[in-house]
């Protein structure tokens, strides 16, 4: 089946423009192919014949430029998404980062929350929840609505208790969640220590200091150049001999950041050198 090309590529220059001079939101290093990918099939959603349409709409509805956002930006996650991940993270990580008073982890595009309640379901069973704090990021604030509820569809509950276990998961994974009817509410405790906010990696800028920063399936949809832009928003967040996560089509190898992170085994896991090892005595 053919791709829907309602906007064409100039059209798609006007209308990043736009909305960066509108809203401030900035997809100028967007992948372009993905992003024109989707813009077409919001057009062919929203049953809009033309760019005018679709363009008018976007800068003359705020409410409208909500559900724009909700489209364009990508929210595909899932608990214990590639358990081994996960396994690496409470088998290598974790006892590391339980000699730290307190521990500080930020999951950037956090999506509707479901890494976030991963990690605290990791923090819990290793007994390190009480002393961490999981800072979730996302540019799209609807799906941030979805996270601080805690409730998903109990359809997914069977993949997730999968990943769970192949994650190293030892426990019932149906004790952290009460079901009912359709739907799986998750236990509010593993809210506790969850700081759910706004946060544009495009744009923003650092917001703490972390001993983990996971950010997976996030920069796949980005040019290199905004890719490295935001390995360096990252590396400022991180303290020395902290972690960073990637997706699996992710990879640090190729970044100027390479050299001073050790990948940890074969997964997608990179360790943060002390800077003065690394660049040695600069003065």
């Amino acid at each position: 089946m053919l791709e829907p090309d309602i906007v064409k590529d100039h059209e798609i220059d006007h209308l990043i423009k736009d909305i960066y001079e509108s809203y401030g939101y900035d997809f100028s290093l967007y992948s372009r192919a993905s992003f024109k990918r989707r813009i077409n099939r919001l057009c062919m959603l929203d049953r809009f014949t033309s760019y005018a349409e679709l363009r008018y709409q976007v800068l003359n509805d705020s409410e409208y430029f909500k559900h724009f956002i909700e489209e364009i930006t990508v929210n595909v996650t899932e608990m214990f998404r590639d358990p081994f991940f996960f396994k690496a993270l409470r088998e290598k990580v974790l006892p590391q980062l339980g000699t730290f008073p307190l521990i500080r982890i930020w999951v950037a595009g956090c999506s509707t929350g479901e890494e976030a309640y991963s990690i605290a379901i990791l923090l819990r069973e290793a007994g390190l929840y009480h002393k961490s704090l999981i800072y979730g990021t996302d540019i799209n604030p609807s799906v941030l609505e979805t996270a601080r509820a805690g409730v998903f569809p109990l359809h997914q509950m069977k993949t997730y208790s999968e990943n769970y276990m192949l994650s190293g998961g030892k426990n019932d994974f149906s004790d952290y969640y009460t079901a009912n009817y359709d739907s799986a509410k998750f236990d509010k405790r593993l809210q506790e220590k969850l700081i759910l906010s706004t946060h544009n990696l495009v744009s923003d800028s650092s917001f703490n200091s972390f001993q983990l920063i996971i950010c997976r399936n996030v920069l796949i949809y980005f040019e290199k150049e905004l890719q490295e832009r935001v390995f360096q928003l990252f590396d400022a967040s991180l303290e020395n001999f902290g972690y960073l996560g990637l997706g699996a089509k992710e990879t640090l190898r190729f970044s100027n950041l390479n050299r001073t992170y050790q990948q940890i085994e074969d997964q997608k896991i990179w360790k943060k050198a002390d800077y003065k090892l690394t660049h040695g005595n600069e003065n």
